[in-house]
Protein backbone atom coordinates (compact mmCIF):
# COMPACT_ATOMS: atom_id res chain seq x y z
CA UNK A 1 0.00 0.00 0.00
CA UNK A 2 1.27 3.23 -0.69
CA UNK A 3 2.15 5.63 1.96
CA UNK A 4 -0.37 8.36 2.11
CA UNK A 5 1.93 12.27 1.42
CA UNK A 6 1.43 15.09 3.67
CA UNK A 7 -1.27 17.00 1.49
CA UNK A 8 -3.22 14.35 1.70
CA UNK A 9 -3.06 12.99 5.32
CA UNK A 10 -3.90 16.58 6.08
CA UNK A 11 -6.97 16.87 3.71
CA UNK A 12 -8.24 13.59 5.25
CA UNK A 13 -7.58 14.29 8.47
CA UNK A 14 -10.05 17.71 7.93
CA UNK A 15 -12.60 15.80 6.49
CA UNK A 16 -12.56 12.95 8.90
CA UNK A 17 -12.90 15.73 11.50
CA UNK A 18 -16.35 16.92 9.06
CA UNK A 19 -17.64 13.32 8.82
CA UNK A 20 -17.15 12.56 12.55
CA UNK A 21 -18.80 16.11 13.32
CA UNK A 22 -21.63 15.14 11.11
CA UNK A 23 -23.08 12.08 13.37
CA UNK A 24 -23.96 15.13 16.24
CA UNK A 25 -26.94 16.20 13.23
CA UNK A 26 -30.38 15.21 12.80
CA UNK A 27 -31.84 15.78 9.37
CA UNK A 28 -33.55 18.71 11.12
CA UNK A 29 -30.91 20.41 12.56
CA UNK A 30 -28.84 19.89 9.39
CA UNK A 31 -31.76 21.95 7.59
CA UNK A 32 -32.13 24.21 10.57
CA UNK A 33 -30.94 27.98 8.49
CA UNK A 34 -30.10 30.81 10.74
CA UNK A 35 -31.48 33.52 8.65
CA UNK A 36 -33.30 33.12 4.56
CA UNK A 37 -29.89 34.34 3.27
CA UNK A 38 -27.49 32.20 5.55
CA UNK A 39 -26.76 27.95 4.64
CA UNK A 40 -28.01 25.44 7.26
CA UNK A 41 -25.22 23.19 8.26
CA UNK A 42 -27.07 20.79 5.61
CA UNK A 43 -26.06 22.90 2.98
CA UNK A 44 -22.66 24.25 4.38
CA UNK A 45 -21.62 20.16 3.84
CA UNK A 46 -23.39 20.12 0.67
CA UNK A 47 -21.19 23.14 -0.59
CA UNK A 48 -18.06 21.64 1.12
CA UNK A 49 -19.22 18.15 -1.26
CA UNK A 50 -19.50 20.38 -4.50
CA UNK A 51 -16.78 22.58 -4.14
CA UNK A 52 -13.82 20.00 -3.11
CA UNK A 53 -15.21 17.91 -6.13
CA UNK A 54 -15.09 20.98 -8.71
CA UNK A 55 -11.19 21.28 -7.11
CA UNK A 56 -10.59 17.98 -7.76
CA UNK A 57 -11.53 18.60 -11.39
CA UNK A 58 -9.53 21.66 -11.41
CA UNK A 59 -5.95 19.31 -10.37
CA UNK A 60 -7.03 16.88 -13.18
CA UNK A 61 -6.90 19.88 -16.12
CA UNK A 62 -4.03 21.36 -14.46
CA UNK A 63 -2.15 17.83 -14.12
CA UNK A 64 -3.22 16.77 -17.81
CA UNK A 65 -1.89 19.82 -20.20
CA UNK A 66 0.49 22.83 -20.14
CA UNK A 67 -1.80 25.28 -20.79
CA UNK A 68 -1.82 28.95 -18.46
CA UNK A 69 2.19 27.91 -17.04
CA UNK A 70 2.94 31.22 -16.93
CA UNK A 71 0.29 32.91 -15.14
CA UNK A 72 -0.45 33.35 -11.70
CA UNK A 73 -2.50 33.70 -8.56
CA UNK A 74 -2.94 37.00 -7.28
CA UNK A 75 -0.96 38.28 -4.28
CA UNK A 76 -4.42 37.41 -1.61
CA UNK A 77 -3.89 33.82 -2.88
CA UNK A 78 -0.19 33.85 -2.47
CA UNK A 79 0.11 34.91 0.91
CA UNK A 80 -3.08 31.99 1.41
CA UNK A 81 -0.69 29.54 0.17
CA UNK A 82 2.35 30.82 1.82
CA UNK A 83 0.32 30.73 5.32
CA UNK A 84 -1.45 27.55 4.47
CA UNK A 85 -4.73 28.81 5.10
CA UNK A 86 -7.68 31.67 4.52
CA UNK A 87 -7.35 34.70 5.68
CA UNK A 88 -9.72 35.20 9.39
CA UNK A 89 -12.66 36.99 7.27
CA UNK A 90 -16.08 36.35 6.12
CA UNK A 91 -15.08 35.68 2.28
CA UNK A 92 -18.05 36.53 -0.04
CA UNK A 93 -18.33 33.19 -3.00
CA UNK A 94 -19.32 33.11 -5.95
CA UNK A 95 -23.06 33.95 -7.13
CA UNK A 96 -23.91 29.82 -7.53
CA UNK A 97 -23.10 29.25 -3.66
CA UNK A 98 -26.72 31.03 -3.39
CA UNK A 99 -28.41 27.43 -5.09
CA UNK A 100 -26.60 25.50 -2.76
CA UNK A 101 -29.38 22.60 -2.16
CA UNK A 102 -30.52 20.85 0.95
CA UNK A 103 -28.88 17.57 1.85
CA UNK A 104 -31.76 14.72 1.01
CA UNK A 105 -30.55 13.16 4.05
CA UNK A 106 -27.06 12.22 6.26
CA UNK A 107 -26.65 9.49 4.74
CA UNK A 108 -26.10 10.78 1.30
CA UNK A 109 -23.70 13.65 3.07
CA UNK A 110 -21.79 10.45 4.42
CA UNK A 111 -21.56 8.88 1.21
CA UNK A 112 -20.55 11.98 -0.41
CA UNK A 113 -17.59 12.78 1.75
CA UNK A 114 -16.07 9.60 1.94
CA UNK A 115 -16.06 9.29 -1.92
CA UNK A 116 -14.08 12.57 -1.69
CA UNK A 117 -10.87 10.59 -0.05
CA UNK A 118 -10.78 8.60 -2.52
CA UNK A 119 -11.29 11.36 -5.52
CA UNK A 120 -8.64 13.24 -3.35
CA UNK A 121 -5.92 10.37 -3.67
CA UNK A 122 -6.54 9.68 -7.40
CA UNK A 123 -5.83 13.20 -7.70
CA UNK A 124 -2.96 13.38 -5.53
CA UNK A 125 -1.16 10.27 -7.49
CA UNK A 126 -1.89 12.24 -10.64
CA UNK A 127 -0.31 15.32 -9.14
CA UNK A 128 2.88 13.60 -8.23
CA UNK A 129 2.90 11.78 -11.68
CA UNK A 130 1.87 13.88 -14.09
CA UNK A 131 4.91 15.90 -16.25
CA UNK A 132 2.24 18.66 -17.01
CA UNK A 133 2.44 21.99 -14.95
CA UNK A 134 -0.80 23.52 -16.56
CA UNK A 135 -2.87 25.64 -14.53
CA UNK A 136 -6.46 26.61 -14.62
CA UNK A 137 -8.26 29.69 -13.21
CA UNK A 138 -9.83 30.16 -9.42
CA UNK A 139 -12.73 32.94 -9.95
CA UNK A 140 -11.62 35.14 -7.78
CA UNK A 141 -8.19 34.31 -6.54
CA UNK A 142 -6.14 33.83 -9.92
CA UNK A 143 -4.53 31.16 -11.68
CA UNK A 144 -4.03 27.60 -9.51
CA UNK A 145 -1.50 24.60 -10.26
CA UNK A 146 -2.60 21.25 -9.72
CA UNK A 147 -0.38 21.07 -6.43
CA UNK A 148 -2.01 24.63 -5.15
CA UNK A 149 -5.68 23.28 -6.17
CA UNK A 150 -4.70 20.35 -3.75
CA UNK A 151 -3.50 22.50 -0.96
CA UNK A 152 -6.75 24.69 -1.65
CA UNK A 153 -9.09 21.74 -0.76
CA UNK A 154 -7.93 20.88 2.67
CA UNK A 155 -7.79 24.87 3.28
CA UNK A 156 -11.37 25.36 2.27
CA UNK A 157 -12.49 22.69 4.81
CA UNK A 158 -10.25 24.10 7.83
CA UNK A 159 -11.43 27.49 6.24
CA UNK A 160 -15.19 26.85 6.64
CA UNK A 161 -14.58 25.46 10.08
CA UNK A 162 -15.13 28.57 11.22
CA UNK A 163 -18.56 28.94 9.71
CA UNK A 164 -19.66 25.41 11.15
CA UNK A 165 -18.61 27.40 14.50
CA UNK A 166 -21.07 29.70 14.39
CA UNK A 167 -23.67 27.33 12.44
CA UNK A 168 -23.54 25.16 16.07
CA UNK A 169 -24.29 28.06 18.10
CA UNK A 170 -27.01 28.59 16.21
CA UNK A 171 -28.56 25.17 16.68
CA UNK A 172 -27.81 25.13 20.25
CA UNK A 173 -29.32 28.92 21.00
Amino acid sequence: MQELTTREKDFNQTLDLWLEQLEHYDLIQLSAKPSAKSWSMGQLYMHLIQATRFFIKQIHIAASNNDNMSEESFVGAQTMFRNNEFPDVLLEGPPSNATTPQPVDKEHLQRKLSQLKDEIKNAEILVSTSEFRGKTRHFGLGYFSADEWLQFAEMHLRHHLRQKKRLDEFLKA
